[in-house]
């Protein structure tokens, strides 16, 4: 890395499931981790658990859809750090799938765009200063394959249209930042046997590892793309 001291990532939704696992493959790398949960306590427990492995993981009370405690967190990277490398927008609600776009309850809808979609927004804006002053910067933001227009069909309309557009956000940041030189990339991670994602799906380690990839690409890496397991994916 560029800098003589790690590199610093910030996790949204890193308590449980891929960003927990994400968490530990980054502070696996040699990064300094700050792991984001909305619930102080769990996201504590979390890094403790983490802690006991040798990890340098974090803990701090972050909810995406707070502007407040997205500032504190802001301020807190700043104070301690003076730059941000990775920015991993995890954070994600709702997958509701006992809707329909025909009959949906549309506070359901709006609910799941202020965390899946404004909530990384409002990270990415916050933080873009401390991203700036990173010389290798990454955004990664953590979207399915259930917001893919070209596979998109009936069912779970609040979380496809959020990832949706959270696609299209990846796209408008990557064309923006990109003489910046801040990579901006979407994951899917794919179908994993999380608390959302339900049993059957693949390992976590193996959708962590997918969002990782995008964390720690190298200067000349893609930017702007919707991957998973490094391979592009359709919009």
């Amino acid at each position: 890395m560029p800098h003589s001291s790690p590199a610093v990532a910030l996790v949204t939704g890193a308590n449980r499931g891929i960003g927990f696992e994400v968490c530990r493959q980054l502070a696996q790398r040699g990064h300094t981790v700050m792991l984001g949960a909305r619930d102080r306590s769990k996201g504590e427990a979390a890094a403790a658990d983490l802690a006991k492995e040798g990890r340098m993981v974090l803990p701090c009370q972050l909810d995406v859809t707070d502007v407040k405690s997205i500032e504190r967190t802001r301020a807190r990277v700043e104070r301690e750090f003076g730059r941000l490398d990775v920015l991993v927008n995890n954070a994600a609600i709702l997958y509701d799938t006992w809707q329909r776009a025909a009959d949906a309850d549309l506070a359901q809808v709006r609910e799941a765009l202020d965390t899946n979609l404004f909530g990384a927004w409002s990270m990415v804006r916050a933080f873009l200063p401390l991203l700036r002053s990173s010389r290798h910067a990454r955004v990664v933001n953590v979207s399915s394959e259930a917001g893919s227009l070209a596979s998109m069909g009936s069912g779970t309309p609040a979380y496809s249209l959020s990832k949706a557009a959270l696609n299209a956000l990846t796209r408008m940041l990557a064309a923006e930042l990109r003489e910046d030189g801040i990579l901006v990339n979407a994951v899917c991670p794919g179908w994993v046997a999380t608390d959302m994602g339900g049993s059957g799906g693949r390992p976590v380690a193996d959708g962590a590892a997918s969002v990782v990839w995008a964390a720690t690409l190298t200067n000349d890496g893609p930017t702007g793309g919707f991957f998973r397991d490094g391979r592009p994916l359709p919009w």
